[in-house]
């Protein structure tokens, strides 16, 4: 969310270690209904923005890897309605338009079964996929507003996903591990990490957490069906001047674990199940290297970053994290970063794990977060603000370079920019001085809280949800926790299940989010104060971690064996979809070039000499948009293997080793080419391979129809 600011008027114009301190103890069974499901999510992969870095300039021109949501069921086999669905969707967050209609088809098609209180909807916060699915007005600056064919694509995939997940439910048991991944994360504020207590700081090896949970789903016979990993690590990976959509590097984990398991299966097709979730990620980053210079001709190119504001000369914008694999590209430094989850998820489950066991509970309210007063344990009476974002938050990250003057770290009260100062109360309304107290010491920038036209701008109410299983409690959160707010909220919510005998001392705790609705970050006071990019992006004020920890606490004991009643709850977000802007054109049609057809073939492969393990090959052809037709639970693309006189299908469009790459030839003629490109994974057996492609075509007037592409044979040698 960092490069909007450009594009902003524009838009507006245009739309009038077990960390809770759990011994590991020997499997033990524990019964439980278990059920796992996968489902195609991936929107428009050309034409259309992509979300999370906030670049006008990132639209999709194909795919790399689909984007999956897995759904993981647990029901208590002896009360079968105590059950939760937990999914974990490759999308850069829940929001709650597309969770009200994932609730509305699951309530409807199993009723009293999957409710608004027992589904979590989670994104693993990746940058590398398609954008204009999240209904409040800030998020869809630069996707030109609402994309239905994104939101519509997740939503049934994700309803897929959970049908499957259903359809399979058997007996089973859960267990718990974890392990220490080094290498796979950094803290990009640690300035601001460096501004908690010293004596808090003390307490940890790392200033970002470097644990992997993982919990373990096994059938009746204790054979591995699937697993759900938590750890922290922003999906950034894939840069911002990537146009392939993917699924970053959590993605590429769960297709390294699901491969490794069943390696003849095509991707979205296995029926083990690799969930990797996302946690307290609000200041993590994949970039490991660090933050460097990039910029040409100046005396401080190559070197690292100013570390205060994260600049070079002055300015953001050629300060760059680099990623382990940087001297080869992004695309490696994802691989290495997923290939680091799934290593040490690998690892957990092949090792001795704890036995969960004991009921399944979930809660789930809603929270007005504006001006939401509560008490401090001291005895304090506090308050939540309306919604703001900070000067800072226009300055981007080390993942995501900002835009113009703005610089992260940065709380004064002076202007920064007088022209800022001028415009921002066109964009939206100038805070009021109540605002602005509430809110301090951020320097606001935009007044989102306040901000109704078209539509709300940022949301204002929240889902504050729980799901336990057995010891197990998994705290739902609708934003970005930074390292130490996770810690912090982790340890209240453990140290009241145990006062309140809800769970003994084997309680275990883990944060999963940005989940439900997108709410932003969540820091601490002392890194709100130092105003980085996330402490701009804690859009309700200095006291929303201690609000949240109030609130979650408040609702531990509907998390009881007996628990009864229903919690209290403020209004749910409202619908916005309807009233949603959409500046996206429609596909009008498309065309063959004079002489050729659709899917004819316009550069071929190289039929001699042979290919060889680590080559590129590649072809293309005559091309129509993809947005007539997702394929999804399908593919643009396969890679064929000539077998005993037939030809069997080895690779798809969501194998990270295959590219599918759409080129607009011209708009007034509706042409268009497409080029299918695989690098030969190593051990790949020699043979005769030849590349497939398809396609949808539009007519001007008609309907759609498919057509295929395909190759030349060639050989591998």
């Amino acid at each position: 969310m960092s490069n909007f600011f450009w594009y902003l008027t524009a838009f507006l114009v245009s739309s009038s270690v077990l960390p809770n301190g759990s011994p590991v103890l020997q499997v033990v069974s524990a019964q439980y209904l278990l059920g796992l499901g996968i489902g195609d999510i991936t929107g428009p992969v050309v034409e259309t923005n992509m979300m999370g870095y906030a670049s006008l300039s990132q639209t999709d021109t194909g795919l790399h890897m689909r984007e999956r949501s897995r759904a993981f069921i647990v029901a208590d086999a002896a009360a079968p309605n105590n059950r939760i669905v937990f999914i974990n969707a490759d999308i850069a967050m829940g929001d709650s338009g597309v969770r009200r209609s994932i609730v509305s088809q699951l309530s409807t098609q199993f009723p009293g079964v999957y409710t608004d209180s027992n589904i979590a909807f989670v994104g693993t916060h990746q940058h590398a996929g398609v954008g204009g699915y999240l209904e409040n007005l800030l998020p869809q600056v630069t996707s030109l507003g609402y994309v239905k064919q994104t939101a519509d694509a997740i939503i049934a995939g994700t309803v897929r996903a959970v049908q499957r997940a259903h359809t399979s439910l058997a007996p089973g048991k859960l267990s718990l591990g974890n392990t220490t991944i080094l290498n796979a994360n950094i803290n990009r504020s640690p300035t601001a990490y460096l501004a908690n207590p010293a004596a808090e700081r003390a307490r940890y090896p790392f200033d970002q957490d470097k644990d992997m949970t993982v919990l373990r789903f096994d059938d009746a016979n204790g054979n591995a069906r699937g697993l759900l990993s938590f750890f922290a690590v922003h999906g950034t990976s894939l840069y911002g001047n990537n146009t392939l959509v993917s699924s970053d590097n959590k993605g590429m984990a769960a297709y390294l674990y699901e491969a490794s398991i069943e390696p003849n299966t095509m991707p979205g097709n296995t029926t083990f199940i690799a969930g990797f979730t996302q946690s307290n990620v609000g200041d993590t980053s994949p970039n490991t290297l660090g933050a460097f210079c990039e910029s040409p001709g100046e005396p401080f190119d190559g070197q690292p970053c100013e570390a205060e504001h994260s600049t070079c000369g002055g300015t953001v914008q050629g300060c760059h994290g680099r990623g382990p694999g940087f001297r080869i590209s992004d695309f490696e430094s994802n691989r290495i970063i997923g290939d680091a989850q799934f290593q040490g998820a690998k690892t957990v489950m092949q090792g001795t794990m704890s036995p969960v066991q004991g009921t399944v509970r979930s809660v789930n309210v809603y929270v007005t977060m504006a001006n939401h007063t509560f008490t401090l344990p001291n005895g304090t009476s506090v308050s939540t603000c309306p919604a703001a974002m900070g000067f800072a938050f226009a300055g981007g990250t080390t993942d995501g370079p900002g835009a113009l003057d703005f610089v992260q770290g940065d709380n004064t009260t002076d202007p920064q920019n007088p022209f800022w100062e001028i415009v921002k109360g066109v964009v939206t309304p100038l805070p009021s001085a109540a605002q602005k107290a509430c809110q301090d010491p951020k320097p606001i920038l935009l007044n989102t809280g306040f901000a109704h036209t078209p539509y709300e701008w940022a949301p204002n109410s929240v889902n504050i949800q729980m799901l336990r299983v057995g010891n197990f409690v998994m705290l739902v959160m609708p934003g970005e926790l930074t390292t130490m707010a996770g810690r912090r909220i982790r340890e209240a919510v453990r140290a009241k299940l145990i006062s309140t005998g809800v769970l003994g001392p084997d309680a275990y705790v883990v944060v999963a989010g940005p989940a439900n609705v997108y709410a932003h970050y969540v820091t601490t006071r002392e890194e709100y104060g130092v105003q980085r990019y996330e402490g701009a992006s804690t859009i309700f004020g200095q006291y929303t971690l201690d609000a949240y920890i109030e609130k979650y606490s408040s609702l531990v004991p509907f998390l009881a064996d007996g628990a009864s009643g229903t919690a209290t709850s403020d209004p749910p977000p409202p619908e916005q979809t309807s009233k949603a802007i959409s500046l996206q054109t429609a596909v009008v049609f498309d065309s063959a070039p004079i002489g050729k057809k659709f899917g004819a073939v316009l550069t071929d492969v190289k039929t001699t000499p042979p290919y060889s393990a680590g080559q590129t090959v590649s072809a293309k052809f005559v091309g129509a948009n993809p947005r007539n037709n997702l394929r999804l639970e399908g593919t643009f693309l396969t890679v064929d293997q000539s077998v005993g006189g037939q030809w069997r299908t080895v690779r798809s469009d969501s194998h990270p080793s295959t590219i599918y790459n759409w080129t607009r030839v011209s708009t007034i003629l509706g042409t268009s080419s497409v080029t299918i490109s695989w690098t030969i994974e190593s051990g790949t057996p020699a043979g005769t391979y030849r590349l497939s492609y398809f396609g949808d075509s539009k007519p001007l007037i008609g309907s759609i129809s498919s057509f295929t592409g395909t190759s030349s044979s060639f050989t591998i040698a």
